[in-house]
């Protein structure tokens, strides 16, 4: 039997290294609708995303890219992935017809996005192809004309008006280098979402220009706008950008090392090798459609955090959503490229360092501070758990102490004076979030007890651990709802739990959600919410009611990233993410294997629209995958999974060295979507969980799936 098993471990490692699996990514896949993701070239954790912008400053437009629209701005070479704000987009290049009408239309049909490659035809038969390395971009225009103009668009970006603002502008042109090229270097400092972001370039083209014009300057204090006219090109131009996010020198010397030459074509393969080498990590059996939302929600989770320094330095990475990826992200980091982990938390670390507080939502290595909570902790004390802790982390700790404990003046939105003193923050006080402020603190608390109880600091740990049930102090149990109050300890009147609230400067308590979207935000204490609400029946009860309630979205708050709703389960938004996984925890594994079914049927679909929520840097992927392969970090922080169903009939996780993890699942079917019974290693679990460890150390994971239950 041993032998036959092997056999077909042998065949099925065979089967996968035949298939090319960047050819079933999708990078369009969540650009239409609310994915907000961008088709732009790539390499995996790359500071460099070239690609098309067709729209600028709205929320359908926070990748720069929307796959229905006709007219093309040109391309920049920043992108985000799936973001609910927009920014980036700089320095744009487009091949044009030399007026000032920025803007050409060109043919859909002739699209093609593939993992580190993007190409288009405009309107006038111009080809464009790009491709990159990880801080530099390759350009290969193709023309039917001998005289052609490229705009050189170093003012441009992806933002709302307010955002367009330039702080100092450095502007270095060279009309023809030693070599034969042309080239333009410089650097700015952009106001965006971030505000006092670096971005330094070195442009160099692969022909001479026969000139050089500069387009008056929108808005004065801006880079310009330059327009390069090129004779006698033979039909070919090759373009190279580096960036840096320090100084032009950086900039130059990562071209002069990553990108030496003018190859386009090997840069191009180089590229998707190295997304086909990530993607074989962790590989999967199943229909076409199945391993297009698979390898794509790979690509996906991939995409970022960015490596933003420059070639030869200490990595550091950026593009941290934590408030979106601590659920599943980051978790998903540590499974499948536990070498890049130490580098994000050294990041981390390195950008609490510098602006006084652990990170929020860096970009760019630029604190913005959108969202709530301090969910770089949980990230941070994930790793210390799973890498075995130990002395080396008392540094680590004393900044999460700090971040959790101390009033950092330029900090907006925690005050921890008035959150120590009431037990959660009062409406009447903290205007707006107050709800889901005190809900996610609560659950950063708990993860800083944890480390510090590791680390002996028993005081300490005591003190965290007791405003971890903050979020008793907001649960009205009279209704099992958490519900805002006041300084007086009085209950928000009116009060309307399907209301939506959204950001600090609204008369609501809850951040891109309800009440009935946040009660169930207490990862840390499950139990604890349970018997808040009555025991098991009556917390099945609630659990269930969930989704049945009318597809409501009410209120004045922002309501774009409540999408994809089951009921009031919103699973377009990261707050419900680990809502389904309570029912394994409280006897009822059969609602679980429905609720994820009708999930993946609604709202994971290989299509433009095919994403029913921002992707948010990765973390409705990490949904995906994790749900998936049969299992989820309900409580992300300290690895540990709760079971819940298959929905691959097999996949396998290449875990280094000769280590696999497989996960099989026995009789998968329309019909058979239930979980009979699951074994580990050949041993029966009980409980519905496994852990990381039990990962990480390789194995079978076996479902025997069924009809019914």
């Amino acid at each position: 039997m041993k032998l036959i098993l092997l056999g077909c471990a042998f065949a099925f490692t065979a089967s996968v290294c035949a298939d090319d699996l960047c050819s079933y990514v999708d990078p369009f896949i969540g650009t239409a609708g609310f994915g907000h993701t961008t088709p732009a070239a790539c390499v995996p954790f790359g500071m460099v995303q070239p690609g098309p912008d067709t729209g600028t400053g709205d929320w359908a437009h926070c990748s720069g890219y929307s796959y229905g629209d006709d007219n093309l701005l040109g391309f920049s070479q920043t992108h985000l992935n799936g973001t609910g704000c927009p920014d980036l987009g700089d320095v744009r290049i487009l091949p044009f017809d030399g007026t000032d009408n920025w803007g050409v239309g060109f043919d859909k049909s002739s699209e093609v996005a593939q993992p580190g490659y993007y190409a288009v035809t405009l309107e006038d038969g111009t080809r464009c192809e790009m491709t990159a390395t990880e801080r530099c971009a390759i350009y290969r225009f193709r023309f039917a004309k001998p005289k052609v103009e490229v705009l050189l668009d170093l003012a441009s970006g992806i933002g709302t008006a307010e955002w367009g603002k330039w702080g100092s502008v450095v502007m270095h042109e060279a009309s023809v280098s030693d070599d034969g090229t042309s080239r333009v270097c410089g650097s700015f400092v952009r106001d965006g979402w971030s505000t006092g972001r670096i971005v330094a370039f070195d442009i160099r083209f692969g022909h001479p220009w026969s000139s050089l014009r500069r387009s008056p300057p929108v808005h004065e204090g801006e880079p310009p706008r330059l327009v390069a006219s090129f004779d006698n090109l033979g039909g070919e131009l090759l373009v190279k950008i580096a960036l840096s996010s320090h100084d032009e020198e950086g900039a130059s010397r990562n071209l002069d090392v990553e990108l030496p030459g003018w190859d386009f074509d090997a840069v191009r393969l180089t590229a998707r090798q190295k997304w086909s080498d990530l993607l074989g990590r962790a590989v999967i059996e199943g229909t076409d459609n199945e391993k297009k939302n698979w390898y794509t929600s790979l690509y996906h989770l991939f995409m970022q955090p960015n490596d933003i320094s420059d070639v030869g330095s200490k990595p550091f990475y950026s593009t941290l959503s934590t408030w979106d990826t601590f659920r599943a992200a980051h978790p998903l980091y540590t499974i499948l490229v536990p070498e890049r982990v130490p580098g994000m938390i050294d990041s981390m670390l390195e950008q609490g360092r510098i602006t006084g507080y652990l990170p929020i939502w860096a970009l760019w290595g630029v604190e913005n501070q959108c969202m709530i909570g301090t969910h770089s902790v949980p990230v941070i004390v994930d790793w210390f758990l799973k890498s075995g802790g130990g002395s080396s982390w008392l540094a680590a700790y004393g900044q999460i102490k700090d971040a959790l404990t101390k009033r950092h003046p330029s900090r907006l939105k925690e005050r921890w004076d008035l959150y120590d003193r009431y037990g959660y923050y009062p409406f009447d006080i903290v205007k707006g979030e107050s709800v889901s402020r005190t809900m996610e603190c609560a659950y950063d608390d708990w993860c800083a007890g944890v480390m510090a109880e590791k680390l002996g600091f028993a005081e300490d740990a005591a003190f965290f651990f007791k405003r971890s049930e903050n979020w008793r102090n907001v649960f009205n149990a009279s209704i099992d709802l958490v519900r805002g109050k006041d300084s007086k300890g009085n209950w928000r009147e009116p009060f309307n739990p399907y209301s939506l609230g959204q950001g600090a400067d609204t008369d609501n308590d809850f951040t891109e959600g309800n009440a009935m979207q946040y009660s169930w935000h207490v990862m840390q204490n499950p139990t604890g919410l349970v018997e808040a609400m009555g025991g098991r029946e009556a917390f099945v009860r609630m659990l269930d009611a969930l989704f049945l309630k009318p597809e409501t979205v009410e209120g004045s708050g922002f309501s774009h990233d409540v999408t994809g709703l089951v009921g009031q389960y919103v699973h377009g938004n990261e707050p419900s993410h680990h809502v389904i996984y309570f029912y394994p925890q409280v006897g009822h594994p059969e609602k679980a294997a429905e609720r994820v079914r009708d999930v993946f049927d609604r709202f994971y679909m290989p299509k433009p629209d095919g994403l029913c929520g921002n992707d948010d840097c990765g973390q409705m992927s990490a949904w995906y995958i994790f749900s998936a392969m049969g299992f989820y970090p309900f409580n992300p922080c300290g690895g540990e999974y709760v079971i819940g169903a298959p929905q691959v009939p097999r996949a396998v996780l290449f875990l280094g060295g000769s280590k696999t993890f497989t996960i099989i699942a026995r009789n998968l079917s329309r019909e058979n979507k239930y979980v009979k019974s699951a074994t580990l290693n050949g041993k029966p679990i009980s409980d519905w969980k496994i852990s990381h460890a039990d990962v990480m150390a390789g194995g079978e994971l076996v479902f025997e799936m069924a009809p019914s239950l």
